[in-house]
């Protein structure tokens, strides 16, 4: 199957109209707090949603409207919030600091930076604290790790691993960790050769490695391995907080499974917490809704929806994430 960019676009109509299907999305979500993990080494308790501050926070073009759907996904109890520096050249990180300029306690605070080179890194994350408002970030990432080349970048002695380590040390940020949607196999070496506090990986029922007659994961050599099947397991092994992204695979998979089913897939594998950008408030109302209803989908269950899912969509979401810059 090919999904072009266009295709992605076209489907948040999709989301829309799924969004509806599921039953009022102005009803206010009830049914208890929103349920917390424990973020992996890191010992802290967060929500398993997280408010996305990526391209999806950027579509509420009006700031008051921006600032109104940060503020009522805190109400209904969020509490990590996702943004980067990336994202829109500091602009979802200097709406975040609005916010968070009264309603800092609470809330796990995390933002990204792009940049390889250790001196860029630091001067950028200077001026993202005071688009923040804060003196301290929970959790900085080093944004989007393409591959193996870019991976020695990062490593280089004046690159930016090294500065976010010192930044650690100064506790500029309590935590580091990476991301990646990009090359699973990168990320897995990132992840065995480093101490990282987190990591943030595209996992859902589509990108998920083949597997063999028994269900046991099975490396083809015409598809390309997935975070689930390499990536992953390290990071569990290694106790970081893992933190799942592209869970609706960019509208990609709306409609094509109930969108219960898609979030539910990503909080039944071994993570923390699931990040998904939310650009209407009634997102935000249905998203909390479906997670405070959250029960762990079987291994039956997960194995169809995978089976149903991957066979259609995995290489060409592959080959969309490759170049996917959500900025």
């Amino acid at each position: 199957m090919s999904l072009s960019r266009r295709r992605f676009l076209e489907s948040t109509a999709l989301g829309i109209a799924a969004s509806s299907a599921q039953g009022s999305p102005i009803d206010p979500p009830s049914g208890g707090p929103l349920p917390k993990r424990t973020l992996g080494r890191t010992g802290a308790k967060v929500s398993i949603l997280a408010m996305g501050g990526g391209s999806r926070f950027l579509m509420y073009k009006e700031e008051d409207k921006a600032l109104e759907a940060l503020n009522r996904a805190f109400d209904l109890g969020i509490t990590y919030m996702d943004t980067a520096y990336g994202y829109g050249n500091g602009l979802s990180e200097e709406r975040v600091g609005k916010v968070m300029k009264t309603r800092r306690k609470g809330v796990f605070l995390v933002t990204k930076i792009n940049k390889r080179k250790g001196d860029e890194a630091a001067r950028i994350l200077e001026g993202s604290l005071k688009r923040l408002q804060t003196d301290q970030v929970d959790l900085i990432h080093i944004h989007s790790l393409l591959g193996e080349d870019d991976l020695k970048e990062i490593e280089a002695k004046d690159g930016v691993l090294n500065t976010l380590l010192k930044l650690r040390d100064q506790k500029v940020t309590r935590f580091i960790g990476i991301t990646s949607h990009t090359d699973p196999t990168a990320l897995k070496t990132a992840l065995e050769r480093h101490d990282f506090d987190c990591t943030q990986m595209a996992l859902n029922a589509a990108l998920v490695g083949m597997k063999d007659g028994k269900g046991n994961m099975a490396m083809n050599p015409d598809m390309k391995p997935s975070f689930e099947s390499i990536a992953l397991p390290v990071a569990n092994r290694k106790k970081m907080g893992v933190i799942a992204m592209k869970v609706y695979a960019q509208e990609g998979l709306v409609g094509q499974a109930p969108l219960e089913k898609l979030l539910y897939y990503s909080l039944s594998l071994p993570v923390s917490l699931a990040v998904v950008g939310m650009p209407k408030l009634e997102y935000i109302e249905q998203n909390v809704r479906m997670a405070k209803a959250f029960k762990p989908l079987a291994k039956a269950e997960m194995k169809a929806l995978s089976g149903q899912l991957s066979d259609k969509n995995k290489a060409a979401f592959d080959l969309y994430f490759r170049d996917h810059v959500d900025a």
